[in-house]
C-alpha cells in the first residue's frame, strides 16, 4: 500500500521552522545560563527541581527518568555526576530489590535554592516578558495539546 506524503504547505513550513529555531534558542540560552551562573545544566537543573517536590525529596529512579523526560541510562549518569557533587544520593529501595531510589541531599536542595532565582528570572525575561497575557494562554494551551497528544502517541 502506497502511503501519500503530507508535505507541509509553506506557511505550516515557516511555523514548523519557527518552532524548532525558537525552542533550541530558549533551551540552550537557559541551560547556558545555567552553567554560566549555576555550574550545572538545564537536566540537572530538572532532576533537582523533581526531586524537590516529591515526597522527602525521594523518588524513585524510573519514576524520575520518566518525570524528567530522560532515558534511564542517561539518568544514571546525571545522577553519578549528582551524586559526586553531594547533591543527590541513592539508596535501595526497600520494596524492590532490583529498584533505587534517588534522594536530593541538603546540600542539593541549598544548590537548587541558589540557582532557582536567576532561572526563574531567565524564563520569565525570554519566555514570558515578549509575551502578552493571550499569548501566554494561547502558548500554555498549544504546549498542554501537543504534550498530551506526544505522551499517547
Amino acid at each position: 500500500m502506497l502511503v501519500m506524503t503530507r508535505w507541509l504547505d509553506p506557511d505550516e513550513q515557516r511555523t514548523w521552522r519557527a518552532f524548532l529555531t525558537a525552542s533550541r534558542a530558549l533551551m540552550d540560552t537557559l541551560d547556558r545560563e545555567l552553567q554560566r551562573d549555576a555550574g550545572m545544566p538545564h537536566a540537572y537543573y530538572e532532576i533537582l527541581v523533581r526531586l524537590s517536590e516529591a515526597p522527602g525529596r525521594r523518588l524513585r529512579m524510573s519514576e524520575l527518568a520518566e518525570s524528567s523526560g530522560s532515558s534511564r541510562s542517561r539518568l544514571s549518569h546525571a545522577v553519578a555526576r549528582l551524586e559526586a557533587a553531594g547533591w543527590v544520593r541513592r539508596e535501595d529501595c526497600p520494596t524492590d530489590r532490583r529498584g533505587q531510589i534517588a534522594h536530593l541531599t541538603d546540600d542539593g536542595f541549598a544548590k537548587l535554592a541558589a540557582a532557582a532565582p536567576g532561572h526563574v528570572e531567565g524564563v520569565r525575561r525570554h519566555l514570558f516578558d515578549p509575551l502578552d497575557p493571550d499569548q501566554v494562554a494561547q502558548l500554555r494551551r498549544i504546549s498542554e495539546l501537543l504534550a498530551e497528544r506526544l505522551r499517547s502517541a
